[in-house]
């Protein structure tokens, strides 16, 4: 081909950036769409505010997306403002990283109770995500977190931390509000395995003890190993390190604390408890042991635990894009390692998947800078073997205008980036989010 190849990468978080970023290393131009106004996909909206480590992964970003081959084309929601089929006519290729934003479901009776949850909600709550809820009820003094990983530990610790810690913080100010009112002062953590099968990172779970406001508490009866357990500390580093700072918390002294955290591991929740009205009362939990084999089996000991809510973070799920197939099953898009497949198994010319979209939401940030690779490669092999190719060279900006899209650009990022900085400085502090989806576009279109 006498033209260099045209991809359009769909989603703007780390996947998509990282793909972006090995694209025009290739020689490729790409043009990076994005549904919401700004970039940055769940750095932004899904890394809770007190973590300004991992937010520094924006600035690596930053240098990806200030390469004059990537173009980025915001709030636009493929599938609704422009079709697949669109983008097809316009592209050589197609990848899709549009990660996982829902919450996977848990199938225990009362969980569709009103006062219980998905750590989603929670978190688009207060990342300040325009799509999600500006207010939220923590008018009880006991929750319930499920799920040993380290999403359950940012919902927990935000739970139990005040809002004057979290004010130094992005935080808007209805996160700031709400969370100064908080009367919970009990945070539950419940998972149904030892402390060898927890998913939890060692420097997330050291963090929880960084608030002065905050004690963490682990019963000794909780650290327990079998043979399994024991192979799987020796097998890794960060494994053993969990399991180390889990028995610290569990053997040291009470720390004088408002507001306490407790881990109970090896309690499985089997239902929500509901008042005659219908209202969380409690989580009902059934004792675990080991199996012997890294596993654990029930031991019919049951306990009912008052909280007045819960929150399940048993993992995020992906949904579909109109137009590209998509396992309801997996909540994935088909793939064999890149290309995107039919129902029948059979590649669809010019489509790929990375990222989450394409694995389904586990790993961390080198999980996904691998992912990336893989699926450039065989973008870049099907380019050389002529099998990729565009029908219609017009601009996709042209196509969007006709249809009265609004779009954001990468110098209306920069827009918006300098007046959430502005606002937070007026406060002493780094910045503050810009919230609402029309301010977004104010600042960044102008």
């Amino acid at each position: 081909m006498s033209h260099p190849p045209k991809i359009a990468v769909i989603g703007a978080g780390p996947a998509g950036i990282y793909a972006s970023d090995l694209l025009v290393r290739g020689g490729a131009i790409v043009d990076l769409f994005e549904r919401m106004p700004a970039p940055f996909g769940l750095i932004r909206y899904g890394v809770a505010p007190d973590h300004p480590r991992i937010k520094g992964i924006i600035a690596s970003l930053h240098k990806v997306l200030d390469k004059p081959e990537i173009r980025l084309i915001g709030n636009v929601t493929v599938g609704r403002d422009i079709t697949v089929a669109e983008l097809a006519e316009l592209y050589d290729a197609i990848v899709f990283s549009t990660g996982a934003v829902d919450d996977r479901p848990l199938d225990i009776p009362g969980i569709d109770l009103p006062e219980s949850y998905g750590a989603a909600e929670f978190v688009g709550f207060y990342d300040g995500n325009p799509l999600f809820s500006r207010d939220w009820d923590l008018s009880t003094e006991s929750v319930a977190v499920i799920g040993v990983g380290n999403v359950g530990l940012d919902v927990a610790r935000i739970l139990a931390k005040t809002g004057e810690e979290l004010r130094v913080t992005e935080i808007p100010d209805n996160v700031y509000n709400v969370l100064s009112g908080s009367k919970v002062r009990e945070v539950h953590v419940f998972g149904r395995r030892g402390p060898a099968q927890t998913k939890f990172t060692p420097q997330e779970l050291k963090e929880l003890d960084h608030s002065p406001n905050v004690n963490v508490v682990v019963s000794p009866e909780d650290i327990d190993y079998d043979e399994a357990s024991l192979e799987a500390r020796s097998a890794s580093k960060s494994v053993d390190l969990v399991c180390q700072i889990l028995e610290n918390y569990a053997i040291r002294e009470p720390k004088e604390a408002e507001n306490t955290l407790h881990i109970h591991l090896f309690e499985q929740p089997v239902s929500v408890l509901s008042s005659d009205d219908g209202h969380v009362v409690g989580v009902r939990t059934e004792r675990q042991e080991l199996d012997g084999n890294g596993g654990v089996r029930g031991t019919g000991k049951f306990t009912d635990w008052p909280v007045g809510a819960v929150y399940r973070a048993v993992g995020y799920r992906s949904v579909g894009i109109p137009g590209v197939p998509f396992s309801e099953t997996d909540h994935v898009i088909p793939n064999d390692g890149s290309h995107v497949l039919t129902e029948s198994g059979e590649s669809i010319p010019g489509f790929y998947a990375t990222g989450w979209i394409k694995r389904g939401p586990v790993g961390l940030i080198g999980n996904t800078k691998s992912d990336a690779k893989e699926t450039v490669d065989m973008l870049f092999a099907d380019h050389e073997a002529g099998l990729l190719g565009r029908t219609n060279f017009a601009d996709v900006l042209d196509m969007l205008r006709g249809k009265g899209i609004r779009t954001t650009s990468w110098d209306g990022w920069h827009a918006l980036d300098a007046a959430e900085r502005e606002l937070g400085s007026q406060e002493g502090r780094e910045r503050k989010k810009v919230v609402e989806w029309e301010e977004m576009l104010a600042h960044s279109i102008g």
